[in-house]
């Protein structure tokens, strides 16, 4: 799985991830994966998608090729997301069940997105989430947490508090592992 963080802090939002690729009971190290990066560049915003390898490459070319993609709120990327799905499952094949109780079709993907407008999560039923200092999806999450919960007060630099979240997470989680990707970009208020 991986682990991804996106901070928000003084003015500065930064979002960053391990770089391993796992199948299974198999590692991928980034110096063998010429593709390592899990962070995308969609316009103005960076995605850090987790899950299933396939996801990040079906969302670099569905979002690269659909020109009203707007991911600069809350609404902005539940309506991206919602107008991916139909052609997710159409194009790409996406099963959508994940769990016969859920209230709505999965689109089986989890990303963190970092832009000038903030920081924040987009879920499997299309659940949009906007975090106002720190969040941590993957494998590796609960223990990026911990790091960013500690990191936040004592780091002025939104970079170096991501770079600790994924530290933790590649310490403590098999899925993870270095070298960390880090992007950061500034915020507009």
């Amino acid at each position: 799985m991986t682990t991804i963080v996106a901070v928000r802090k003084n003015g500065i939002a930064a979002i960053a991830a391990d770089t391993l690729t796992t199948f299974g009971n198999t590692r991928l190290p980034s110096h063998l994966d010429a593709s390592h990066d899990k962070i995308l560049h969609i316009g103005d915003s960076y995605v850090g998608v987790c899950g299933s390898a396939a996801h990040h490459l079906v969302l670099a070319n569905l979002l690269a090729k659909t020109p009203d993609v707007q991911l600069n709120s809350k609404a902005e990327i539940f309506e991206t997301f919602r107008k991916l799905h139909p052609i997710l499952k159409e194009e790409c094949f996406l099963n959508p069940k994940e769990d016969e109780e859920d209230p709505y079709e999965s689109s089986q993907i989890t990303a963190l997105i970092a832009n000038a407008n903030g920081i924040f999560g987009i879920y499997s039923m299309r659940e949009v989430f906007e975090y106002t200092q720190y969040w941590a999806i993957g494998s590796g999450h609960e223990f990026a947490l911990g790091a960013l919960h500690h990191a936040y007060p004592r780091y002025d630099s939104a970079a170096e508090i991501a770079r600790a979240g994924v530290e933790a997470g590649i310490a403590l989680d098999k899925n993870s592992a270095a070298p960390i990707t880090v992007y950061s970009v500034a915020l507009k208020n």
